[in-house]
């Protein structure tokens, strides 16, 4: 197991790595996804390291409020018709960073249903993204 010294999203909630930050709170971190799923996919972290929600079960509670922040602050600045909030807890499960993070995805109407929620768009410049949802 991953020690929070070595742990990617940590170092990344510590601002040790630089992220596309797009919110912050005293509880949880919100950065852009380096791999987006969708325009404006992002990920919510606790500050504090715990490897999922099986691990700690309040630790989904205390980034609740980030989540939700989250959600609507891109759906506000990008358009988006709705969201999808998941979590894997586990290897089997697609957890690949053993840091407790839940997935924000942005919907849109072009790209509808659970089936296109996953398909990888490697078209998305995430740089623009983050440009769209930081500036006024």
């Amino acid at each position: 197991m991953m020690g929070a010294m070595t742990c990617l999203f940590c170092q990344i909630a510590a601002g040790e790595i630089p992220s596309n930050q797009v919110y912050a709170d005293d509880k949880a971190v919100a950065f852009l996804d380096i791999n987006p799923w969708h325009p404006g996919h992002a990920l919510v972290i606790p500050r504090r390291h715990v490897a999922d929600l099986l691990a700690d079960p309040e630790a989904l509670a205390e980034i609740a409020p980030a989540i939700s922040a989250t959600a609507k602050l891109l759906a506000g600045k990008l358009g988006a018709h709705g969201v999808n909030i998941l979590s894997n807890a586990g290897a089997v499960a697609g957890q690949e960073v053993f840091h407790l993070h839940v997935h924000v995805v942005p919907r849109y109407e072009s790209d509808p249903g659970l089936r296109a929620l996953v398909k990888p768009d490697s078209d998305i410049d995430v740089a623009e993204i983050y440009w769209k949802i930081t500036r006024s």
